[in-house]
């Protein structure tokens, strides 16, 4: 993006079985390449929506700054409890406890990719466009607003349409009153959830020239709710890797 009906479970095959460790190996490994795939695709998009932070005052500044280094925080504390899961298992560790680590780790990261409902403190907002002079680009940079300020969840929700998740591949088309999110047509008014922090978000979509002064520019409005429990419902369709194979 330059912006889950379904249930999946691990079953054992037919016939002789792998080792329970080899199959955690491998589960871990799959998942610290994808956690950190999510985490570069984020990370990479969200710094095309900096242009807003020219005119941002030091205190947002200061918020936006402290949550990126929060962020990398947190990348550098996974990527070393997962390596670390790792080293164990090399060495004739414990498999049971590292396969419900792995298991934990892979529902968050079925939350990141989109591929599960997710519930948590975040932000709701509004977008009315009577004027329609929102266009694509200004949803856009509010999921990269959205991003860059840690978000963990995004549904989008247009007039009269079921909700969208926002996924890393998530893309967003079309000219005011005539927008399509991921190949969906959708109508103002847009409904947003999204979990995270909600004063961190909330700040990162106020900041002076950001989306609500972008959205206001454009004839519209956009109202900011934060709470304590929001639910994102929506969920992603996996696709079939095309590109990237396994080495085992």
């Amino acid at each position: 993006m330059s912006r889950y009906e379904g249930r999946h479970e691990l079953r054992r095959g037919q016939g002789a079985a792998p080792q329970r460790p080899q199959v955690v190996f491998a589960l871990l490994a799959a998942i610290l390449i994808a956690g950190l795939g999510v985490a570069i695709v984020t990370q990479v998009k969200s710094t095309d929506s900096g242009d807003s932070l020219d005119t941002a005052s030091p205190a947002d500044l200061l918020v936006v700054l402290d949550t990126l280094n929060q962020r990398e925080a947190a990348l550098r504390q996974e990527i070393a409890s997962l390596e670390q899961t790792l080293t164990t298992l090399q060495h004739g560790g414990s498999s049971e406890a590292a396969l419900d680590e792995a298991q934990a780790r892979l529902t968050a990261l079925s939350i990141q990719v989109g591929i599960a409902p997710a519930t948590g403190p975040g932000v709701t907002m509004t977008i009315t466009d009577p004027n329609k002079g929102v266009g694509s680009e200004v949803l856009l940079d509010l999921v990269q607003e959205l991003r860059a300020a840690g978000v963990e969840a995004i549904q989008i929700r247009g007039e009269g349409s079921a909700p969208i998740r926002i996924g890393v591949d998530s893309w967003v088309s079309g000219s005011p009153g005539d927008i399509s999110i991921d190949g969906r047509q959708v109508s103002a008014p847009y409904g947003v959830v999204a979990i995270g922090d909600p004063p961190t978000l909330a700040a990162a979509l106020n900041i002076p020239g950001g989306v609500v002064d972008t959205v206001a520019r454009s004839g519209g409005q956009l109202k900011i709710e934060q709470s304590q429990q929001v639910t994102i419902s929506a969920l992603r369709e996996t696709k079939p890797r095309q590109y990237a194979l396994s080495e085992n």
